[in-house]
């Protein structure tokens, strides 16, 4: 008897030190990930834009950061990776894919740089995979990007697919132009706050669209929306790349160099712009709203 209960012991020790080490196995290989959700273009939470913020010490694949960005399901996900003596690197990507550029992410990006990372420092140059650097300063105002314009080249409405002008409203826009995403431009506020799409014929369309107007607010200088059904995100809260193409068509039309507009989504959103000759300048504040971990394994 005595042999038996020595030989259970010895049994379920040896199942117990297996145990620590298939634990402790799996624990090596998790990783976890500091991420932040920040509202961007906003003084307060639960309005404008929110966007989710990595910043790493180490690179991750673009396999993993893709399918992050589909879990945190918002229209960006960015990140960002700190190099000893070089500017950090930022990617942005959307649920779906990785994007070109994303203003209201960057916004984010560097509220969380100068707020978590380098509390002291009023500038970053961010290093970017397609758009060469991006520059953010800190003022007494929020934030301010300085972001590459991309005028639209004029098209004609006979070029516009008509089931996208159908999706949007029966109202026809009075011009077209077109640069990364297809801008149409509309009589007046009105119709542009009142447009309710039908995203799924408006999902055939593989671009994305700005519909925008001269304000009725003398506060701002003119309004606009911006939609993706194709990104995961039917419509985007506030676009700051939008702006990109939106601030030369305006600055051009109305005269002026220094505008600010607002974005007519749900959630809505303020920005102050500054034209120069192929840069634009837009100031937004931003709060953060989640802090949080994500884990992953080295074998995803």
């Amino acid at each position: 008897m005595q042999r038996l209960k020595t030989a259970l012991c010895i049994v379920l020790f040896s199942v117990a030190v297996a145990l620590t080490h298939a634990v402790h196995a799996k624990s090596d290989s998790i990783k976890d990930l500091i991420f932040w959700q920040v509202d961007a273009f906003a003084n307060k939470p639960f309005a404008g834009n929110p966007a989710a913020i990595f910043m790493m010490q180490e690179p991750i694949s673009d396999d993993l950061m893709q399918k992050i960005a589909s879990e945190m399901n918002l229209s960006e996900t960015a990140y960002v990776l700190l190099r000893e003596g070089q500017n950090p690197l930022l990617r942005w990507f959307t649920p779906n894919f990785e994007i070109d550029l994303c203003g209201h992410a960057t916004l984010a990006a560097a509220h969380i740089y100068f707020t978590e990372i380098h509390p002291l420092k009023n500038k970053v140059t961010f290093d970017t995979k397609f758009v060469g650097q991006l520059q953010v300063s800190k003022n007494s105002y929020g934030y301010t990007m300085d972001l590459p314009l991309r005028p639209g080249k004029k098209i004609d409405l006979s070029e516009v697919p008509q089931f996208v002008l159908d999706a949007l409203t029966k109202e026809m826009p009075i011009e077209a132009y077109k640069a990364r995403d297809l801008m149409l431009i509309y009589k007046n506020a009105d119709i542009v706050r009142n447009i309710d799409p039908d995203f799924n014929m408006l999902a055939k369309y593989k671009d994305f669209i700005i519909v925008t107007s001269r304000s009725d607010n003398n506060k701002y200088d003119f309004i606009s929306r911006f939609f993706c059904p194709n990104d995961g995100m039917p419509e985007d809260p506030v676009t700051g790349s939008a702006h990109c193409t939106l601030a030369p068509y305006w600055s051009n039309k109305l005269g002026k160099s220094e505008l600010k507009s607002y974005q007519a989504s749900k959630r809505g959103g303020e920005l102050k712009l500054r034209v120069t000759e192929s840069r634009v300048l837009i100031t937004g504040e931003a709060i953060s709203v989640i802090k949080g971990d994500l884990s992953y394994s080295n074998a995803d």
